[in-house]
């Protein structure tokens, strides 16, 4: 059997089961369920307000579900229950990592100290929880070199190694999305949630951001969750597209089965539920000029 299909027939890396978020009145998420497979870059599109945001917050524990169930099963077999941990045991034990649409380094450390303190836990593991860490023992010395080797590959694989040294807040806006996944990637999270990775970013950084992302499926087999808004980067990268309306799934598939679903784009152009037949119709017009034009 093949690498990829023993990955799609093997259980889910991560499966949400019937989420609901409610706040007060507000339904922000309806009965929301979808899976990410180990290997995969699964995308969460929609409109702006659509409810995209709310779920990676319930998925790494900003939130408490109102109603639902949200499993991530280790490649080993280990398996948690994400709604019954706090957020920190998500991060340091689930190893679920994420970045923020608005972005949140700190500001005044060196590009190298925010990919040391994303290190802490190993390293206070190391020191016994004690000043151990302060007398230099060996176990302590180890952890050390290790996270320092590990802060120097995401540098390099992140073209920040000529800013090392700068301030996180002195970085061009491209280089601080990039240093905020590589911030992410040194706790080895076994998936990665991005908020909007793309946003404000040029059409060559975009570039760069789907090589980096690409690179980190590849080399490292770090499943990835993404909201983004930009569809070129959800379109090229993506393995697998979930699309949500006012908290709502409208549409679950391969990018380009989701990119020609009438309700997709319905949503996105705003239209009300009694024209997505129209909009359907109009779909199938221009795919058969499309397929026209390619014969002729």
């Amino acid at each position: 059997m093949s690498a990829s299909l023993q990955t799609r027939t093997a259980a889910p890396l991560l499966q949400v089961d019937h989420l609901t978020m409610r706040f007060g009145g507000l339904v922000a998420i309806n009965d929301l369920s979808f899976e990410a497979r180990a290997g995969d870059i699964t995308a969460l599109i929609g409109p702006n307000g659509a409810g995209k945001t709310t779920v990676f917050n319930c998925i790494t524990g900003f939130y408490k579900p109102t109603e639902g169930m949200i499993t991530l099963t280790h490649p080993d077999g280990s398996s948690y229950l994400l709604e019954r941990l706090p957020d920190f045991r998500i991060n340091w034990r689930a190893k679920v990592a994420r970045t923020f649409q608005n972005i949140r380094l700190f500001q005044g450390m060196t590009v190298l100290e925010n990919l040391l303190v994303a290190q802490h836990n190993p390293l206070m593991i190391a020191s016994g929880m004690t000043f151990l860490g302060v007398l230099g023992t060996k176990g302590y010395r180890e952890s050390s070199r290790k996270s320092i080797e590990k802060a120097e590959y995401w540098l390099e694989k992140t073209g920040l190694v000529e800013r090392a040294d700068d301030a996180a807040g002195d970085l061009p806006y491209g280089a601080q999305r990039r240093l905020e996944i590589a911030r992410a990637m040194c706790t080895d999270p076994v998936l990665l949630c991005l908020d909007e990775p793309a946003a404000g970013l040029n059409p060559r950084e975009s570039l760069e951001l789907n090589t980096l992302l690409r690179s980190i499926r590849k080399d490292h087999g770090t499943a990835i969750l993404l909201i983004e808004h930009d569809m070129s980067v959800v379109m090229e990268i993506s393995d697998h597209v979930v699309v949500l309306d006012y908290g709502t799934k409208i549409a679950d598939g391969t990018p380009e089965e989701v990119r020609n679903d009438p309700r997709v784009i319905a949503a996105y152009l705003g239209v009300e539920d009694e024209e997505v037949e129209e909009v359907e119709a109009e779909v199938e017009v221009v795919a058969e000029q499309v397929e026209a034009e390619h014969k002729a």
